[in-house]
């Protein structure tokens, strides 16, 4: 398990030299005592402007820890954060957006980690210090734990890294390394190791950190990586200790035991979807995993679109010759038609069922189905009726493994399908490495070792116990099972396990460990209770969304009463923080939410203004990414009067069209500049029409009607509907549990030619309530979307260089930009970003010409 200790950006977004924040320091502490990790970020600045501005804090961490506790101290005034069941959390949240202030949800999501970003005001020569404190149990895959440090300071810090590990069952190797370190800072890496003990510590000098004497670029910037195993002690008990409080955990994976045999069914999506370079990405991948394996295993490849394609009608060994002969034919594999899931994964489970009642497969084997699709099933559509269809023909004598490819998938139904037989779920990221990224997948199940695994303790000594049995255990996994103890008298405890192996059963006794834990610098608080609370919470989680309804609210009730309890920020919790109060007037709160990968990558899910989804301008198409340095811009030009849809969610019945208009005066070169000069904004579920033109606003909700201009200066509140308007500027609109949104009126004027343009501005502020198919020229990028640019090289125009940018499977040319954003400034500030052409074709699904409508307020949903 990769365990990210910490990403910090920790500035005033200004170019303004003057506007400087003084960093003083930042500090990553991370603990480790029995794989449990306990890190505290503390960032210490100092506002040196003679007046107040806002100060920024962000942290990458994990997806899998949970936020426990946040603070931030302002000239001796402590703000503490308090975790609060959700709904209760987004009542303060909307409670503040109603009012026009600046709360927000403040977690946004990435490939491995998520975002906590956080932003204050700051008085002139003011001093704040933040402190994000957060744990996760380490996860061994392949053999180790991982803890990672994003180091990202921007110019030198006084910054220091401390990772303290304590490990009973005694430290096999210790590795650290970092993407940054040059011979000059790698002997500043201090490492301190005994035998169940180590320290690693790194905190460079200002000077050392520059990249030339007095200059203000640092060398720190990339990742700090510990590496580090555990000594296996032998025999199949595993090893059992006593930790403080009466918790116990079990650690169980036994060293050296032959790999079981598997069967697996890979089924894989070649829908039209797939073109492009996710199919090609799939051969790489797939021939890199035929390659991989044993000559005991079998193996099906089963084809997928409107029809089913099968390379055999049966399971066949992974002969050389075989495996030869299957790389050839995915050699030819070939995108096309729809997405047949529910029939594919049907004639998976017929052929591993038939393929076992001839006694083709060996007695003591592994079935397993590994499905790989890009996009929603559309032959048999209905999500929980393929679920329950997959569930029922497995009937638990499989495990399915799913990769969800790409952000289009709907990963919520691959991920609860995979839960309910026996497997999990992974995203596979649109990149240059997504043949890797399969393949790593494949490197974690390549080799089980033991099957059914059975940890039994006696039920007069234990109680509270956590998950216990397991279908499968994997070679470089391991086993956790934590529980506490009704007796503290462990001398006659003992702990039986039964499992499978290639061929044999197993029985044995866990060793019994005994643990005095040394200096307190290794320990924090009773943190076997903390890890026990960890995982009873996560594997709640696992289950809420699977059995009768009944079922699923009782474990979502224990999930959350453990939660508040023990003060995690899980998907049920979120953590409001309250702001101080600005000069103006009191400042909404902030909302730490957890999010899950069921949500998408969710990267439009943070702070109001921090990210938007805009098109202002000529006209400009714009989208901001949280965790990206420039944004996504492209242009459409039409004639005037055309009415393109800029936003449609079916799931809500909202949707934004903008109709073009033209510029006064047409230049003689005959070029024609386009602008929107009218919205129609529609919601169907709350009765709503908004017509915006550059005159004025119409606003038909329910039975009523209401005129503005622009000139005025008003607002309207009820129940589900809050809109702002200032006077020749701005519309502000929130319907509530569903998005936010800003229109902006511009008027631009040309003195020279005596000429003026009025024209409108959208701005998407809060979409993270739009549902999974939210489509439209702006929606469709309103749940992320990834991309990677490589070959920068200059441009035809000076300063403004092209480069390589990998994007929804298809490698473009783009060149670097700037637009104005007048979300945050009324004058607008310049925001970078990377420019596509041609109508923005290769980023947008299909054409432009595809999203014209017939009708301002036209749907059709």
């Amino acid at each position: 398990m990769t365990f990210y200790c910490l990403f910090y950006l920790l500035q005033k977004r200004s170019t303004n030299s003057a506007d400087m924040v003084e960093v003083h320091s930042v500090k990553v502490d991370c603990t480790v005592t029995s794989r449990f990790a306990h890190t505290v970020t503390t960032s210490k600045a100092l506002n040196r402007a003679n007046f107040s501005q806002e100060i920024f804090f962000e942290v990458e961490l994990p997806k899998t820890a949970f936020i426990v506790n946040f603070s931030m101290e302002i000239d001796g005034e402590v703000y503490v954060g308090e975790v609060k069941g959700k709904e209760k959390a987004k009542k303060q949240y909307e409670q503040a957006v109603s009012s026009g202030r600046t709360a927000g949800l403040v977690k946004a999501s990435g490939r491995t980690m998520e975002k906590f970003s956080v932003s204050v005001n700051v008085a002139a020569e003011s001093n704040v210090t933040f402190v994000l404190t957060y744990e996760e149990l380490l996860q061994r895959k392949l053999g180790q734990y991982e803890i990672l440090t994003r180091l990202k300071p921007k110019q030198p810090v006084h910054e220091q890294i401390v990772t303290n590990i304590y490990e009973p069952q005694g430290i096999a190797f210790v590795e650290a390394t970092a993407t940054f370190l040059s011979n000059e800072l790698l002997p500043l890496v201090e490492k301190i190791v005994t035998d169940t003990k180590a320290r690693i510590f790194f905190s460079p000098t200002l000077e050392q950190q520059r990249k030339c004497p007095g200059c203000e670029d640092t060398l720190i910037d990339g990742d700090f990586l510990v590496k580090y195993n555990v000594k296996q002690k032998g025999g199949i008990g595993g090893n059992f200790r006593s930790i403080v409080n009466g918790y116990f955990v079990h650690y169980f994976a036994p060293p050296d035991l032959p790999r079981v045999p598997k069967n697996v069914a890979f089924v894989i999506d070649r829908s039209g979807s797939m073109s492009g370079t996710k199919i090609a990405q799939t051969r790489v991948a797939l021939v890199a995993i035929l390659k991989d394996l044993h000559k005991e295993d079998h193996f099906a490849l089963i084809l997928f679109d409107a029809k089913i394609t099968t390379w055999k009608e049966s399971l066949t060994k992974a002969t050389n010759g075989n495996v030869t002969e299957a790389i050839d034919y995915i050699g030819k594999l070939k995108d096309r038609g729809v997405t047949n899931i529910n029939g594919a994964v049907l004639r998976a489970v017929t052929m591993l069922e038939k393929e076992r009642l001839k006694g083709n497969l060996p007695e003591r084997s592994a079935d397993m189905i590994i499905l790989l699709t890009d996009g929603m099933p559309n032959r048999e559509s209905n999500l929980e009726k393929i679920q329950e269809n997959v569930r029922s023909a497995i009937g638990g004598k499989m495990n399915m493994f799913c990769l969800g490819f790409g952000n289009d998938v709907d990963y919520s139904f691959l991920d609860v399908m995979s839960r309910q037989n026996k497997g999990v779920a992974r995203r596979i990221f649109e990149g240059s490495d997504a043949a890797v990224q399969l393949q790593g997948f494949y490197e974690e199940v390549a080799s089980p070792l033991l099957l059914e695994v059975d940890l039994r303790y006696p039920d007069q000594a234990v109680g509270f116990l956590t998950k216990s049995h397991y279908s499968q255990l994997f070679n470089g996994s391991e086993i956790v099972v934590a529980g506490r103890l009704k007796d503290s008298d462990v001398d006659n405890f003992l702990v039986e396990v039964f499992a499978l192996g290639e061929d044999f059963q197993v029985q044995g006794k866990a060793s019994v460990v005994n643990v005095i834990y040394p200096h307190q610098q290794y320990i924090f608080g009773d943190f076997s209770e903390r890890l026990w609370a960890y995982l009873t919470i996560q594997q709640l989680l696992e289950n809420s969304d699977i059995g009768t309804q009944k079922e699923k609210d009782n474990v979502t009730a224990k999930a959350l009463d453990l939660s508040l309890r023990y003060n995690f920020v899980t998907p049920l919790t979120s953590m409001v923080v309250t702001k101080p109060e600005r000069e103006d007037g009191p400042d909404g709160p902030l909302i730490a939410d957890k999010l899950t990968e069921g949500e998408g990558n969710a990267l439009c899910r943070t702070c109001c203004f921090e990210v938007s989804f805009a098109v202002d301008g000529d006209p400009h198409f714009m989208i901001k990414l949280p965790e990206r340095d420039a944004a996504l811009c492209f242009n459409i030009n039409d004639k005037p009067g055309t009415i393109f849809n800029l936003v449609r969610d079916p799931k809500s019945g909202f949707a934004v069209n903008g109709q073009i208009i033209g510029k006064k005066k047409v230049v003689q070169d005959g070029n024609t500049n386009t602008y929107f000069g009218r919205f129609g904004i529609v919601h169907q579920k709350l009765r709503l029409r908004l017509e915006v033109s550059t005159q004025e606003i119409f606003v038909f909700h329910e039975e009523k009607q209401i005129k503005l201009l622009w000139s005025d200066t008003d607002s309207v509140r009820e129940m589900n509907l809050d809109f702002t308007l200032t006077k020749n500027c701005t519309l502000t609109v929130t319907l509530r549990h569903s998005v936010r949104f800003m229109v902006i009126r511009h008027t631009k004027v040309w003195r020279r030619r005596h000429d003026q343009q009025d024209y409108l501005g959208f701005y998407t502020l809060d979409s993270h309530h739009m549902s999974a198919s939210v489509h439209g020229l702006l929606g469709q990028f309103y749940h992320g979307v990834g991309f990677e640019v490589t070959e920068l090289r200059p441009g035809d125009v000076q300063d403004k260089p092209d480069a390589t940018m990998y994007v929804k499977g298809q490698t473009l040319n783009v060149t670097r930009h700037w637009q104005k954003d007048f979300s945050r400034v009324e004058n607008g500030e310049d925001i970078p970003c990377w420019y596509f052409n041609n109508d923005g074709a290769g980023l947008v699904d299909g054409r432009a010409s595809d999203y014209i409508v017939s009708g301002i307020f036209n749907a059709d949903f």
